[in-house]
């Protein structure tokens, strides 16, 4: 097959659990399997979006082997597409497990590399999005990233500086300048009024060839920890066994580093397509709310019966009781069952602190 020809590889990573997302997120039902909107998961979205840009047989996932089966059958890929970490080592190790992977069958081959838990209504939007970001990485062996434009001063997402724009061949893609953490409230207000910072949206579009060379370059100890993969004089292994015990090889030796500090950061292959389409990691309550159309004036209701009398502006989610708001806005209420969340929205980022505490207080049970 041609390079003008050749499909994309779409990697769905879906090994967190999310925790800014509890109650309903948990260790034993991670956050790519709720359903927050649509009636469908957020995993199960992800794949749909996967299969509009991608090959037939180009989805691949990676997750966790303790979600291993749920994440399997609510994809519905096949097994020789879906990759277990034995261990859990942040985005790096996976990026790098599934790049190294995919070109032990064609090294050239175009990745998309898309986090299972993000909503993104528009799927048409994305999908040329996704196809602009190919061309480029296939032609130019660059990595790409999607910068969206801010709507809110976001101190819970990083950002991406633009840099100047590259050229004709690739209109609207810019250099990246620089990454910027997680800013504090007064610089993510000058950030959205600046214009040249983006949220980094977590979805990278880049060739196996280019990611490993990167890897290779600013994160040696990666590259090494893939050698089991890469196979004796580069025979790598075949076989569901063989690849199951590499796997565990390399995760021993590997450092659990994410993949933008560990490579995007250092870089200086990267590029940015900014995108206008409406998107949320729905990494926090108040990402969710903001998706749904929360405002000042609205109340959502994501699953069962809630009586509302002078409450806009909250968010809710019932379970087999009812839940009653009066005089209050600006909350998110999330009733699990076992346990109920109330929180102010624009503080719901802090809510691995909750978790934080009910492990120390030995309520795993809760977590």
């Amino acid at each position: 097959m041609s390079p003008a020809k050749r499909g994309i590889q779409a990697v769905v990573l879906s090994g967190g659990t999310g925790e800014r997302f509890w109650p309903a997120s948990r260790v034993t039902h991670p956050k790519p399997l709720l359903e927050v909107a649509d009636g469908e998961s957020l995993l199960s979205a992800t794949i749909g979006r996967a299969r509009r840009f991608a090959d037939d047989s180009g989805v691949w996932m990676i997750c966790g082997h303790e979600h291993a089966g749920a994440m399997r059958k609510e994809s519905g890929l096949p097994a020789s597409r879906v990759l277990v970490e034995p261990e859990r080592r942040n985005t790096a190790m996976a990026v790098a497990v599934a790049a190294q992977r995919i070109a032990n069958d064609d090294p050239d081959a175009v990745m998309a590399i898309l986090p299972a838990d993000h909503r993104i209504p528009d799927g048409r939007a994305f999908a040329a999005a996704m196809r602009r970001a190919a061309k480029a990485a296939r032609s130019e062996g660059v990595l790409v990233t999607l910068g969206v434009r801010p709507t809110r001063p976001e101190t819970g997402y990083g950002y991406v500086r633009l840099g100047t724009a590259v050229g004709e061949a690739h209109p609207g893609l810019h250099r990246v300048a620089r990454f910027v953490e997680k800013p504090s409230k007064p610089r993510a207000r000058r950030y959205l009024e600046d214009g040249r910072y983006l949220w980094n949206a977590g979805i990278f579009v880049w060739t196996a060839r280019a990611i490993l060379e990167e890897v290779e370059l600013h994160a040696p100890e990666i590259h090494r920890a893939l050698a089991p993969l890469r196979g004796p004089k580069g025979r790598p292994p075949r076989g569901v066994a063989a690849i199951k015990a590499a796997l565990a090889r390399s995760y021993r030796r590997a450092p659990s580093l994410p993949i933008d500090v560990a490579v995007l950061e250092r870089s200086r292959r990267v590029w940015c397509l900014p995108v206008s389409f409406r998107w949320s990691d729905v990494g926090t309550w108040e990402s969710l709310a903001e998706t749904l159309g929360v405002d000042a004036n609205v109340t959502r209701v994501i699953d069962g019966e809630a009586v509302l009398c002078d409450s806009n502006g909250n968010l809710v989610w019932a379970q087999d009781r009812p839940i009653a708001l009066l005089g209050v806005s600006g909350l998110a209420v999330i009733d699990a069952g076992d346990v109920l969340l109330v929180a102010q929205l624009d503080r719901s980022a802090e809510v691995r602190e909750i978790v934080h505490r009910l492990r120390k207080k030995g309520r795993n049970d809760l977590v």
